[in-house]
């Protein structure tokens, strides 16, 4: 069963508190944030539904919002996620060759994960960073103007830290 431990049930009680008690559903945003947080980086069926759950709301109102924006994942993502603009201005600086060369770097098309766990990649809409293209978000950092060669640092990097970490 899912449910939040004590700390995540008051973050939940801090988020609901700016809202009205008439107005659950306004927290809905940053409730989805708090439980794809908390329940491995993803949003799966029981995790909606509990939402839903919390915010009195019918399970189709939560499930029409997760699926609506690209911020939430709804099934399981690399420990690494690289989201890659896709929208014009980057298309026009060189977006789909970026997107090409990290699957084939990685093995992967968008919106898969390495066979590892360890990257998924997830081509999105304007991250508007536009002045910045092409570029992709990486946890909660951008990296801009992204060449092959920035995308193989990044990769190394990413590698390097997972190795440290664990």
């Amino acid at each position: 069963m899912v449910k939040f431990n004590d700390i995540q049930e008051r973050e939940f009680n801090r988020l609901l508190a700016r809202y009205p008690n008439d107005k659950k559903k306004s927290a809905l945003l940053p409730v989805l944030h708090l439980a794809q947080d908390s329940f491995g980086g993803w949003l799966s069926s029981e995790v909606m539904d509990y939402v839903a759950s919390l915010l009195e709301l019918k399970p189709i109102e939560v499930y029409e919002v997760a699926t609506f924006y690209s911020m939430y994942n709804l099934k399981p993502v690399g420990k690494y996620m690289f989201e890659v603009c896709q929208t014009g201005p980057c298309m026009i600086k060189g977006s789909d060759e970026i997107i090409a060369y990290i699957g084939v770097k990685l093995g992967i098309k968008p919106g898969e994960t390495t066979p590892d766990g360890m990257f998924t990649l997830k081509t999105v809409e304007c991250l508007g960073a536009c002045g910045y293209a092409p570029m992709m978000q990486l946890g909660k950092h951008y990296k801009e103007h992204l060449t092959k060669e920035k995308v193989d640092a990044i990769i190394e990097e990413c590698r390097k830290n997972a190795a440290t970490n664990n």
